[in-house]
């Protein structure tokens, strides 16, 4: 059990004194943990975290699915330590710069050219400008099953909190369905489209036999750049990404999340006639894609370098996979067991896996995804989902399996009285993408 969390709900009154929202993620928020069981961390290792109040806990999420070897990965580490002392930022390229680029396209063998940035939003958003550029159009074709592409106005003005971009650019956007080659054929059939942006899986959604082909084909039919959003399944669904999983070329992808285990390092990949648009050296208009001061900082360089040599040396996909199935059988055979698992179970690729939690109608429910939360906090385990890592051992999952058979006892209690408020304090957590409560619109024609 745990010592209270008295300090961390102190911290956590502080932080949002001086940071809007306390938390700079929203998925960091205090809202999405049960009242006073917020916790404020102070390390990591491995797959273990503690709080300012001593308490230690299995971790899952992984810094928003960006840790796969675990923290404080010590050949990552010593690779940092390495440059620190030779400078982080300079006024022209270093030789790190091209052995990082090097490194990334023989990872990823369908691209020519890659420029480093600093998180995925600003790379989604230069492969639309790339696009956008590339083709002369302005209509963006994005997929309305996947709930974030980036922080900036062109998607953001999709979402039902949109206040701030102009509707001239929320206009620019259409809507697609996931598997659904015919609402895709739709919108490209409608008016010229600049781009068709998408994940190529989701940790709940695979592609259907031919579905990733027929948007390569449609793609190509109404001469729209295809654009995979890599953010989340590179390096963990391979070290080269959903598309080198299942087969398909993209004309730009995107990348972030787990480059740098931690570190802060994104990636737009391309085709070279495009990514040299944004370059110097063409006859052709270029396009402003992406410039910053700190985009090739050597620190998060150096980061990136040791996490593909760590892929390249070992497995951690497999590790992942591996631990992620145990960790799911595990929990749904203990939810069989309690007679529960028509409410609670663990679904979604392995090495990406989300809990589901609904009331006795079967109707998704935030109050009993309190209830879990809080009985999982008690008993040392961290996560708003079952996203795991490569540090995460044997003994990890069983950790965890036993936390979640010890919180089942008080869920079927909730499902047979239906008050599952009367077993924790205060409010339920807030849906997890809180921007996305309202219904999305499906876009097809102009608005």
């Amino acid at each position: 059990m745990t010592n209270g969390f008295r300090r961390s709900t102190d911290l956590q009154a502080e932080l949002h004194r001086v940071v809007p929202g306390g938390a700079h993620t929203f998925a960091k928020g205090s809202d999405q943990y049960p009242e006073g069981m917020a916790p404020v961390l102070q390390r990591g290792r491995g797959a273990r975290v503690w709080d300012v109040d001593g308490n230690e806990f299995v971790e899952y999420g992984m810094g928003m699915r960006g840790v796969t070897l675990g923290h404080c990965f010590e050949p990552v580490l010593a690779a940092v330590r390495d440059v620190l002392d030779r400078g982080i930022s300079f006024s022209r390229p270093t030789d790190l710069e091209l052995a990082a680029a090097e490194d990334f396209l023989s990872i990823v063998p369908g691209a020519d050219m890659v420029k480093f940035c600093k998180n995925g939003s600003d790379a989604t958003s230069a492969a639309v400008r790339l696009a956008r550029g590339a083709t002369g159009r302005d209509v963006v074709a994005m997929c309305g099953d996947q709930p974030y592409f980036s922080a900036q106005d062109w998607f953001v003005g999709t979402l039902p909190i949109s206040t701030g971009v102009p509707e001239a650019v929320r206009s620019l956007v259409r809507e697609f369905r996931y598997n659904d080659l015919d609402s895709l054929a739709a919108v490209l059939g409608a008016e010229p489209v600049a781009c068709v942006i998408l994940e190529a899986a989701t940790a709940l959604a695979e592609p259907a036999p031919g579905y990733l082909e027929g948007v390569r084909a449609l793609c190509d039919e109404h001469g729209a750049v295809l654009i995979l959003d890599e953010t989340i399944t590179g390096f963990r669904w391979a070290l080269g990404g959903a598309q080198a999983v299942y087969g398909v070329r993209p004309d730009l992808s995107t990348w972030g999340k787990a480059m740098g285990n931690g570190f802060p390092i994104a990636a737009l990949a391309g085709r070279r006639d495009l990514m040299e648009l944004g370059g110097l050296g063409t006859d052709r208009p270029r396009v402003f894609v992406l410039s910053s001061t700190n985009g090739a900082e050597t620190v998060s360089l150096a980061a990136f370098r040791a996490v593909v040599a760590a892929y390249r040396d070992g497995d951690p996909v497999a590790t992942m996979e591996a631990r992620g199935a145990e960790l799911a059988e595990g929990v749904n055979q203990a939810a069989a067991e309690a007679g529960i698992s028509d409410f609670l179970d663990v679904v979604g690729r392995p090495s990406c896996q989300v809990f589901r939690t609904a009331d006795a109608t079967g109707t998704p429910s935030q109050a009993m995804r309190t209830l879990y939360l809080r009985e999982n906090l008690l008993h040392g385990v961290l996560g708003q989902s079952y996203v795991i890592s490569a540090a995460h051992t044997r003994a990890d999952v069983e950790h965890t399996v036993d936390a979640a058979r010890a919180a089942m006892p008080a869920y079927r209690k909730a499902l047979e009285t239906g008050r599952p408020e009367d077993l924790f304090d205060g409010r339920p957590v807030a849906p997890a993408h809180r921007l996305m409560a309202a219904p999305r619109r499906l876009l097809v024609t102009k608005s």
